[in-house]
């Protein structure tokens, strides 16, 4: 949201979430529709696209919460999800892409770290800002990043049973 603020375009490729609709798509979708609503009331009207995407390219959650799906078809969407982020990276049509979940991706053996790290390289001086997200980040992603937040679970719902809940984790 900071970096859409100040002008940047952003994308987000979402390598877990499945599907379904999550918090991230109906805050777009919001957005979009406010932004439509107000252009109607001025008389000059921008047609500037807000310049923020999301593309899901995972088939859900893996071995958890009723996952029937076979890992192979886990691995393809992560892959698909993995040429699709360098093809917009080259593309030269984002400021900062986001690869959502993907060190959750690596670490489900969705796809290999090696790729991952041959990715960065390649956004080297191609992007403003690459963003690595999601738990088990091998640590060769933290030696090349230049900034790193670790979150730490100390308590979670999930532990006694309860599941995700929209607006929270989705």
């Amino acid at each position: 949201m900071r970096s859409v603020g100040e002008g940047k375009r952003v994308l987000m490729v979402q390598f877990i979430k499945g599907p379904w609709k999550s918090g991230e798509d109906l805050f777009i979708s919001k957005i979009k529709n406010q932004k439509a609503k107000i252009q109607g009331k001025n008389k000059e009207s921008s047609d500037d696209e807000i310049p923020l995407k999301i593309i899901k390219t995972g088939r859900g959650f893996v071995g958890i919460l009723g996952d029937s799906l076979p890992l192979k078809e886990h691995q393809r969407a992560a892959e698909e999800g993995l040429a699709l982020a360098r093809r917009e990276i080259e593309s030269g049509s984002w400021d900062m892409v986001i690869l959502d979940e993907v060190s959750n991706a690596v670490h489900l053996n969705l796809i290999s770290k090696e790729a991952v790290l041959e990715l960065i390289s390649a956004a080297k001086n191609k992007l403003e800002h690459l963003i690595l997200t999601g738990r088990d980040a091998p640590q060769e992603f933290m030696d090349t990043a230049d900034l790193v937040t670790e979150m730490e679970d100390v308590k979670h719902p999930f532990e006694q049973g309860i599941k995700a809940r929209r607006g929270l984790e989705y």
